[in-house]
């Protein structure tokens, strides 16, 4: 269950993709691309190596996910106000960098809780099961009929 106020954590990853993707977008368009490129692949790549459900390698533990969030939100900061990039690449930089710490600022980073499975059948799994028998018993005869057909 997601705390209070905060938001769930396959929702913070799906925002940092955004957002590394947004920084190599403004880095490819700016005339010095270094710096905006390196950190957008920075984010990107924390988020990729996160255990969550929309991690590309998971072997980074949310606990240890969180604080590198925050050593990549100061890298970012570092980075948008000390680099050698034009003022308007700056600026987009800055307002990117404040979303990436509105997104790590409010995520949950509890970790994923198992699901309980529950030992008798609901009515949804009954309803289920037999829309898939009818479902089955239709197909076979349609398929019966045009062979029937042919």
């Amino acid at each position: 269950m997601v705390a209070e106020g905060k938001r769930s954590f396959w929702l913070h990853q799906a925002a940092e993709y955004v957002i590394g993707g947004a920084l190599v977008a403004t880095g490819l368009q700016s005339p010095e691309p270094l710096v905006p490129t390196m950190v957008g692949a920075l984010i990107a790549l924390n988020t990729a190596c996160a255990d969550g459900p929309l991690g590309a390698f998971r072997r980074v533990s949310r606990r240890l996910h969180r604080i590198l969030d925050w050593l990549v939100l100061a890298v970012s900061i570092l980075a948008s106000a000390v680099s050698n990039v034009d003022d308007a690449t700056r600026i987009v930089m800055i307002m990117i960098v404040v979303v990436f710490a509105v997104v790590v600022w409010r995520t949950d980073y509890s970790p994923r809780q198992p699901r309980s499975v529950s030992s008798d059948p609901s009515r949804a799994d009954d309803v289920g099961r037999q829309a898939g028998r009818v479902a089955g018993h239709a197909a076979a005869r349609a398929r019966d009929k045009w062979r029937r057909s042919r």
